[in-house]
């Protein structure tokens, strides 16, 4: 169920294969016990245009969207660990950021529920 959507820089494809850092991002969120395999889905929205850093400058940011109720310790440890595997095949780009957003239970709905 948690969504993970990374805004970038289009020449963010140019660095790194796309499916690679699809598949490091997932692995990643997998790899912190918070959530099943099958159930992360990820996707990758390139800019043509930003202004960053007053200018053109790469980056990547992650909006991690997940169900209600994890620990604010666990958030963090998300966070971290998803920045620090981005940073890594990433070194030379100068923002990389996220943040973690909940899902209301009572609000969400998907087609398996309907």
């Amino acid at each position: 169920m948690p969504h993970f959507i990374l805004d970038c820089s289009e020449n963010i494809l140019k660095i790194q294969n796309p499916k690679k850092v699809l598949e490091a991002v997932l692995e990643t969120a997998f790899s912190t016990g918070l959530f099943d395999r099958n159930d992360i889905k990820v996707r990758l929205n390139p800019f043509k245009h930003s202004l960053v850093l007053g200018g053109e400058a790469d980056f990547i940011h992650v909006f991690g969207n997940i169900m209600e109720g994890r620990l604010e310790e666990d958030k963090a440890e998300l966070s971290n660990a998803i920045v620090t595997t981005l940073n890594t095949l990433f070194p030379e780009v100068p923002i990389i950021s996220i943040n973690i957003r909940d899902f209301e239970m009572a609000t969400y709905c998907n087609k398996s529920m309907i």
